[in-house]
């Protein structure tokens, strides 16, 4: 038997059904455009009646009848005044508007998911903040957390950027192994990841827990606006330094605050000491160093990571040396000893004498060492002298004699270093990834931030002297030979390198737009002492 088709009344019906809910709420959405200034001024009106009556209400019975005679004269005295009927619709008008707007509502407290981190922060801060003798604990379980964090901020995804919490008087936050118990809590329950920083306010019993953002890893080597004497190592948080510097920071330039290491005769620390991981930005601070010292003064480059990283410095003007090799770091070395006694003795001779100090004693005299654990094995085995041992005479008086020495490890030679570029290495810089207790054995003091296991080339932190722990980021200063190096980095490296002296073997030098040979450098010729 044929099935026999709908009516078509059964058929479209449900198209012109949904057509016709689609007109209706077309006109809807029309009228309530157009209608929009009536209805806020309904609402107005409502809300003005409310308050109206609300304030009747409260008007005690004694004073009805003076307010009841206060209105009536000025209702008159309105319908007196030409247009003042007018003018009272109007501003009865406007006063309805206003109150009939749609306001934003002001958020003025944690939301459902917020509240719930913060209190389960709380509950979890519990077992360190309570004792059972505690009469009034301000940390119970179940209890609230309303009275104990305060001040806090959440970023987008929710989660805290910034905290202060109170805790009881008798919380030992005098002693490290608190405190560290308490960051760390803190820092797990908020989020790993970043960089915190935690400030214990002892005398008021508060903690301000505070994300801080990233530094800048887009400033790369330049010159900086720096005076005689003084070298960038990098830069940190605005607010840790009193000073800042202009810096062309990517394509934008602007006032950024550096880490400045002061050295020369006042200098109270005159040598530093750079300790990272390989990838770490050691070589890059050296890089750093160098450029800047060029300026001023002359630099002598030992090597002892064979690698060529110093090969675009070979040959410059103001570059004594750069040695790869054994022997020729011993011999730089030794020349460098001779030279810092050389220069105490003609110091010596111009105070004497009531002469102004010789201006070749004068002239700054850098002698940066990289990885000289490496030279000590190979010494060893060689049954030859460990080049350390020539660091003693530039480290102990090379601050009279105008003699910097820079010194960089890897943090897992430390060992490899001698007692006497422990002791006269007072300038320190951790970079690269390194847990608390790393940085904490190398600086003398632990950072009051949480180092993070991921950072780029070049970030760590830095100390001088009894100085505070800094956030430090490195100027991107990589090797221009090295075909990973971006053409703006590379760029401005070169147009920092003084100029090439003349070799007079009667070849070019190799341009600068292509990779020269890496051989290690004649080095410079012994100078006996005088006297």
């Amino acid at each position: 038997m044929a099935r026999r088709p709908l009516p078509r009344i059964l058929s479209s019906g449900t198209a012109r059904i949904a057509r016709t809910r689609e007109i209706a709420r077309t006109a809807a959405d029309g009228a309530t455009d157009v209608l929009h200034p009536l209805i806020t001024v309904s609402r107005g009106l409502r809300k003005l009646a409310v308050l109206a009556r609300r304030k009747w209400a409260d008007t005690p019975k004694d004073r009805r009848g003076p307010t009841l005679a206060l209105v009536a004269g000025c209702v008159t005295a309105i319908a007196l005044v030409p247009f003042g009927p007018l003018l009272a619709l109007v501003s009865l008008m406007g006063a309805a508007a206003w109150q009939g707007r749609v306001r934003t509502p002001v958020r003025t407290g944690p939301d459902e998911a917020e509240a719930g981190r913060l209190q389960s922060l709380y509950e979890a801060l519990v077992p360190y903040f309570t004792v059972p003798e505690d009469p009034a604990p301000l940390y119970t379980h179940g209890g609230e957390w309303t009275g104990a964090l305060h001040d806090y901020a959440f970023d987008e995804n929710g989660r805290l950027t910034e905290l202060r919490v109170s805790y009881p008087a008798y919380f030992t936050d005098g002693e490290a192994e608190s405190r560290a118990r308490i960051e760390q809590l803190l820092h797990a329950k908020s989020g790993r990841g970043r960089e915190y920083r935690f400030v214990w306010d002892e005398e008021g019993n508060q903690l301000l827990m505070r994300v801080l953002p990233a530094l800048s890893t887009a400033i790369a080597a330049q010159r900086f606006v720096t005076a005689p004497g003084e070298t960038v190592l990098g830069f940190t948080d605005a607010g840790a330094v009193q000073r800042t510097v202009p810096v062309t920071d990517g394509e934008e330039s602007r006032d950024a605050p550096p880490v400045i290491w002061r050295t020369g005769p006042r200098s109270t620390e005159p040598h530093l000491l750079a300790v990272g991981r390989p990838g770490g930005g050691t070589t890059t601070l050296l890089r750093s160093i160098a450029l800047q010292a060029l300026q001023h003064g002359d630099v002598l480059i030992v090597e002892g990571g064979g690698t060529g990283d110093y090969a675009a410095l070979a040959g410059r003007s103001g570059v004594l040396a750069v040695e790869c090799g054994l022997a020729g770091a011993l011999t730089s070395l030794e020349w460098a000893t001779h030279e810092t006694e050389r220069r105490l003795i003609a110091a010596n001779r111009a105070r004497q004498a009531g002469h102004p100090v010789p201006d070749d004693v004068k002239r700054p005299l850098w002698i940066l060492v990289d990885r000289p654990g490496v030279f000590g094995h190979l010494a060893a085995a060689d049954g030859r002298r460990d080049p350390q041992e020539l660091l003693q005479v530039p480290l102990r008086h090379g601050r009279a004699a105008s003699v910097t020495v820079v010194v960089a490890e890897q943090s897992d030679s430390l060992d490899t270093l001698s007692e006497t570029v422990r002791t006269h290495t007072r300038a320190r810089a951790v970079l690269g990834p390194a847990g608390f207790d790393e940085v904490a054995a190398v600086l003398g003091a632990a950072p009051h931030t949480t180092p993070t296991p991921e950072v780029p080339p070049g970030r760590g932190y830095a100390r001088l002297g009894e100085g505070p722990v800094l956030r430090l980021q490195v100027p991107a200063t990589p090797d221009p030979y090295d075909d990973a190096t971006s053409e703006a980095h590379r760029r401005a490296v070169l147009d920092l390198l003084p100029e090439r002296q003349d070799t007079g073997g009667g070849e070019p030098d190799p341009p600068d737009d292509l990779t020269p040979a890496r051989e290690p450098s004649a080095a410079p010729a012994p100078v006996p002492a005088e006297g």
